[in-house]
């Protein structure tokens, strides 16, 4: 009789005990991220200090003339990102969304920048555009924007690099 009471006992406090539980692993799992997300902002000002960081953008004008499939991007001859998108990823870029391509560190000084970008026309084509720019690095932070507008008149959107401050 002693044991089935026991028993009974474990049973009617377990369930409290249990959300407890929950509740603190809840709590651990938001500390967790929290932590994670203060850990990569640190590494990210010490590996990339802002007088060294060099942001690389892209955005997509709104037309429906081009949507992109991939992009590579070159620095100074050297790889440095490349992005495959997602059906998810065009649909934002086209209700205006702005993607980070990198964030690099970068010295002083000029620099050449290339960008292979496909996708595919209204039609279904595919497009293959080879962009050439030009920065200036100075020992600020500096941001470029890989700007692709659909022009209306000639149909083959626009491709251009543009300083975005």
């Amino acid at each position: 009789m002693r044991r089935v009471a026991i028993v009974l006992l474990l049973l009617v406090f377990a369930p409290l005990h249990s959300a407890e539980l929950d509740k603190d692993l809840a709590d651990f799992k938001r500390d967790v991220l929290e932590v994670n997300k203060r850990l990569r902002q640190l590494e990210e000002g010490l590996l990339l200090p802002a007088n060294s960081q060099v942001g690389i953008y892209l955005s997509l004008d709104k037309g429906p003339f081009f949507e992109p499939d991939s992009i590579v991007l070159k620095l100074d001859g050297v790889e440095i990102a490349s992005h495959l998108y997602s059906p998810k990823e065009v649909n934002a870029l086209k209700k205006g969304a702005v993607q980070r391509l990198t964030l690099i560190s970068v010295t002083d000084g000029r620099h050449v920048l290339e960008a292979e970008v496909t996708g595919q026309d209204k039609s279904g084509g595919e497009i293959r555009e080879q962009v050439v720019g030009q920065f200036e690095k100075g020992p600020e932070r500096h941001f470029v924007k890989l700007q692709i507008v659909d022009d209306g008149d000639r149909q083959p959107p626009r491709f251009y690099f543009q300083d975005w401050r």
